[in-house]
């Protein structure tokens, strides 16, 4: 299947967005374009030094485009060989990897929607919004489109405000839909932070109320994923609303 195929992608772009986390771009080599689900990730390919192949799995960042680009957004790992790797690399470095992979992607018909993440599980997010709210009714293809009724909160922890990554983008979609909530929570915010203060999981019946009739959408590490899950179930949520994506 062509899905498995490796492919070569060369890096375009390294931008810092905090003191660790880096934005990546990268542009696939030798084919006319490159197309995927928002929502989806990528099978990474590599070689140590001690000649070991290692394999991650990493969640892309972009809307799809007609072209050949995708972009992921990363933190480096202690003791961890990929996420370094990647981040250490030059622009016009090589990678191989496999994929578009996953099914963590918005399915028709919509629903309110609740995305829930902190740190780099912001990555399928960021690709999902971007791509639905580009979308108009006479597109042919692509994700659903967001009629005005549709409204969909991103609620996004993270500990000091320089770590709430792709602030202006979120920002921008908030001021240019009505029908888009973005909501920042800071656990370590300091005295100049004027938002929201504590975990995602404080946060989440402030935004769903008594509703049940909403989808969630959550990604990031497996204690958050796991508390904000049971959470909703505890709401009375049926399971099959809430899809999630673990980090680790």
């Amino acid at each position: 299947m062509a899905q498995f195929r490796t492919l070569a992608a060369r890096l375009t772009r390294s931008i810092p967005l905090s003191q660790l986390t880096k934005h990546l771009e990268f542009e696939v080599q030798g084919v006319v374009r490159f197309g995927f689900v928002p929502g989806q990730w990528l099978s990474v390919k590599a070689t140590t030094p001690e000649g070991e192949e290692i394999t991650r799995a990493y969640s892309i960042v972009s809307a799809p485009s007609e072209g050949k680009e995708f972009e992921f957004c990363l933190n480096p790992v202690e003791d961890g060989f990929m996420s370094n790797y990647l981040c250490d690399l030059e622009e016009g470095a090589e990678i191989s990897f496999q994929g578009p992979f996953g099914d963590f992607i918005l399915r028709p018909p919509l629903r309110d929607t609740l995305l829930i993440a902190t740190g780099t599980g912001i990555a399928p997010f960021r690709s999902m919004l971007r791509a639905l709210f580009s979308r108009t009714p006479d597109k042919q293809t692509g994700p659903p489109f967001v009629a005005p009724s549709h409204h969909f909160w991103l609620l996004f922890g993270a500990r000091f405000e320089q770590d709430i990554y792709y602030r202006k983008d979120f920002e921008y979609l908030e001021a240019e839909h009505a029908n888009f909530h973005f909501v920042p929570t800071l656990s370590q915010g300091s005295l100049e932070w004027h938002g929201l203060r504590g975990y995602v999981q404080e946060h989440v019946r402030e935004i769903v109320g008594g509703r049940q009739d909403m989808q969630a959408h959550i990604c990031g590490l497996h204690k958050m994923v796991s508390v904000n899950r049971n959470l909703l179930k505890s709401l009375g949520w049926n399971r099959e609303s809430i899809r999630y994506e673990n980090y680790d």
